[in-house]
This record gives C-alpha cells, structure tokens and sequence, in this order.
C-alpha cells in the first residue's frame, strides 16, 4: 500500500494546474529579443527538452526533440501532440525542417527520421550517425547534413539517406555543426575544438584560428541578419566575425560564471543586444557585452539551457529549451543506448496512474471491508 501510493504521489504533480518553471525542463519563448520570457509548452512537464525547431513558412508549427521522443505544436505552443511514437523512441537532440518547409527530419536514439506528407518514416543512416548532435539543411535542394557522435554525413535525397562525408581525419572530433545561409555550401563547425569553415559541403575545412586545446570552442552559430556573420563562444567569452572567420573580435566581457559552457547566441543587427544560453541559464546584455544579466522571470532556475532557436520570420522571436536532467546525462544515455524509461510515453504514464489510483482505492475499500468483518465478529451477541 505505501509503495501505491508513493506512486500515486510522485505522478500526481504531473496534472498540476500550474507550470513551477524551477522544478521542470521545458520550453519558452521571447518576443523581444529575450527582455521577457513566457513558458510556450502549455500542459507539459517536460524532464528535459533538448532542442526545437520552427517551421519556416508557418511560425506557429513548432517540433520540440525531449529525452521521450517528439511533440508538435500547430498553434505556437497552446496544445502539443506526441508524433511518431511508433517509430521514434528515446531522446531527440537534432531536428530540423527544409528551407520551404515540406520536410522535417529528426535523430533519435533508435536512428534518424524523415516526415513528408505521409508521416514519418525511417531514414537510411549507418549505425554511426546516432545519436546526433545536429541536423541541417543545407542551401541545394533535398541537401541535408548530419554531424552524429563526432562524424559528419550527408544527404542529397531529401533526407531518405546518408553517407559519411569524406574528407575529416578519422582522428579528429567534430562537436558542433551549422549551415551559413547563402547560395553555396557554406558550413561552420567545431572540430578538435577550433572553429572551422568549410565551403565544399564538409568535404575540406579551413582553420579560422579561433580555440584550440587551451580554450576549446563550445558552440558556433550563423547570425539570423547578416550572412557573413558567425557567432563562437569559448571559456564564457563571445566572439564574433564579419567575414567569415577570417578575423574574430571578442565581444565585452565574459560571461559572471567561470566555466559556464555556451549552447545558443542571438543577436540583434548591430550586435548591441546579446542573449546566450548555457549550462548555468540564460544571460542578456544590452550593452554588447559590457554587462550580463541572469534571465530567471518566468524561467527555469539553476538547471541547464539547450541550444536557441529563432523564429525564420521574426529575428525578435526567440526559443530556448530547459532540461531537468543534466545534458550530459541525457546524452550518454543515449549513446549507450537509452532504457526501458525511454520508452514510456504519456498515454502509458496516464495508464500508469489510472492503475496507482485503481489500486489505492481497492486498496482502501479492501481494508475498510476487513475492519468491518472484524468489528462484527468480536461484537457481543
């Protein structure tokens, strides 16, 4: 009985009425260039949202990647639905959607996954490219790049397959990919902890002299405004090139907690505004980096922030992704392979409860039954 009922009450928190953003992962939005925050993951208590993505010819379709699989949005975060349950199963660090929108693909731990307009299927991908740390769409029709544990592979099908992309030593660790908008195949990516560029589709990469072994590079983001723009981050320090990595000027200071490890960078056009998330929250400055200030109205507290994504329509709309459970964990769970856990989805913790509730009131009606058999055969007669 008191195991029911600490079951009971471990899930009940679930079906709470109020969204405690300190006590879950999740995901929010900002419409201000990350001033103000408000949680867009209406009715979810997510453990640990990984990554999002929005759809680029309809702002309000949003797919977020969870330590469960992948939810959907078709009304900018008021109601979500489980997708692809039959097929995607475990955490979902990489999604991405094709330039006009018509596809979507997501990694998971059971492997990689392509939706047109029948659903979502199977894509092929050798046993390497999972789990992923990045998925993009690259500037040729049906292009896509996937950069798995610490290789990079390629489609040129729509998503349907992929292939190693030659070219990187077998030695070297790529750690971080993005795709630089434009008409060739410009990417960003760290590798071996450098920030490198490459303008043949990965094939050969060129050093851009920012990181190394004494200050590896965390994270490289393209800027949502200006095409030769690229974003780093090292050490909790924010650089930023005008051309491409060819020169690289620091920006302000560092950011108030040592060792804080960058996920996401947004800026506004004149690099004034900065937001950055990181494995000790979101920061803001409005004063290129001069000052930090902690974002913790309406968001999470002291638990790690996932990578940013931005609205393709709105350089202002900004979503950042919370998770309870250290990314650290969620990902060397999933190269191991995940657990049994990692297969619940919401309808089978709903059943889960139904069943808690069920046994702890037979329980209770059992009990009552037994005390009255009890009172009536050591009553006078």
């Amino acid at each position: 009985m008191a195991f029911v009922l600490a079951c009971t009450l471990f899930l009940l928190p679930g079906s709470a009425s109020s969204h405690d953003a300190s006590s879950y992962g999740g995901v929010f939005r900002s419409r201000d260039l990350g001033a103000a925050w408000l949680n867009a993951d209406v009715g979810l208590f997510l453990n640990a949202a990984l990554v999002i993505a929005v759809d680029p010819r309809d702002s309000s379709h949003l797919v977020v990647g969870t330590d469960l699989g992948i939810l959907s949005s078709r009304n900018g975060g008021r109601s979500w639905v489980p997708e692809g349950r039959d097929v995607i199963i475990g955490a979902v660090f990489a999604l991405a959607f094709s330039p006009d929108g018509e596809l979507a693909m997501c990694a998971a731990t059971s492997g990689v996954f392509l939706r047109d307009q029948n659903g979502w299927r199977r894509a092929e991908a050798p046993s390497s490219a999972i789990p992923a740390r990045a998925l993009v769409a690259g500037a040729a029709k049906d292009h896509f790049y996937l950069l798995g544990r610490s290789r990079l592979f390629a489609s040129q099908d729509g998503g349907r397959s992929f292939a190693v992309v030659p070219g990187l030593s077998q030695t070297s660790e790529m750690t971080a990919l993005v795709a630089i908008p434009g008409p060739a195949e410009l990417l960003a990516a760290v590798i071996d902890g450098r920030a490198m560029i490459s303008d043949d589709g990965g094939r050969n990469w060129r050093n851009t002299g920012f990181g190394g072994a004494d200050a590896p590079v965390d994270m490289i983001a393209a800027d949502a405004t200006r095409p030769q723009r690229i974003w780093a981050a090292a050490g909790g320090r924010i650089v930023v090139s005008d051309n491409l990595g060819a020169d690289w000027h620091p920006i302000g200071r560092s950011l108030p907690l040592a060792g804080a490890r960058v996920r996401g960078i947004a800026a506004s056009a004149d690099a004034t505004t900065l937001v950055v998330s990181s494995d000790r929250g979101v920061y803001r400055s409005e004063d290129g980096g001069q000052t930090w200030a902690p974002k913790e109205d309406n968001l999470p507290i002291h638990i790690e922030a996932g990578p940013l994504a931005r609205d393709p329509n709105d350089a202002g709309v900004i979503y950042a992704v919370f998770s309870l459970m250290p990314y650290a964990e969620v990902w060397r769970t999933a190269v191991e392979g995940g657990n049994l856990l990692a297969r619940i989805d919401t309808i089978s913790l709903a059943g889960g409860l139904s069943f808690c509730v069920l046994m702890l009131i037979g329980g209770l009606l059992a009990a009552r039954h037994l005390s009255r058999l009890r009172t009536t055969t050591h009553s006078p007669r």
